[in-house]
């Protein structure tokens, strides 16, 4: 069982992490409508899908208005950028709105837990998701995976940044 930390003590992830180059999980989520959406809605995209344990605090705010920032130096690639967490639909739009971002789809996984389960992101002691970042490539094949051990901290950009130069 995969383990991350917060502040130093250990949490337990339901699941397995999937692997690079390995066909992405299927999952259902909730979006600002609570509409459900799959992976299969993002079909023909490169998507990078960044799960935070919620919106509402410092650290997953400061890390999607950064990767949001980021995803603007690649206009020419055809992606799509979402943020996952357990946070309510109708908290993520606020969040969306009160923080000027708007080159991001929020998902919600907090009715089926599938992304968090799937994807192997799941925190069993407090039911969040895990900080973690996936690159998916057009054709549903992970190509990227930066988990983040100690959730207060925020992903290695230029990790990610270098990442997703290489995937077409």
């Amino acid at each position: 069982m995969n383990k991350v930390f917060i502040r130093g003590k250990p949490l337990t992830l339901e699941g397995e992490i999937p692997q690079i180059n390995q066909r992405a999980p299927y999952f259902v989520a909730l979006d600002e409508n609570f509409s459900s959406k799959t992976l299969d809605d993002f079909k023909g995209k490169i998507k990078i899908i960044s799960s935070v344990p919620s919106l509402d605090t410092p650290v997953c705010s400061n890390e999607t208005k950064k990767l949001s920032e980021l995803i603007k130096k690649f206009p020419e690639k055809d992606y799509v950028f979402i943020t996952i967490s357990m946070d309510l639909p109708f908290a993520q739009k606020r969040w969306c709105g009160l923080s000027e971002v708007n080159n991001v789809i929020t998902l919600s996984d907090f009715k089926e837990k599938s992304f968090g389960q799937n994807y192997g992101v799941l925190i069993k002691e407090n039911g969040l998701l895990a900080r973690c970042v996936f690159i998916i490539d057009k054709d549903n094949i992970i190509k990227y995976i930066q988990l983040v051990n100690e959730i207060t901290n925020e992903p290695d950009y230029d990790d990610i940044e270098k990442n997703l130069r290489e995937v077409k």
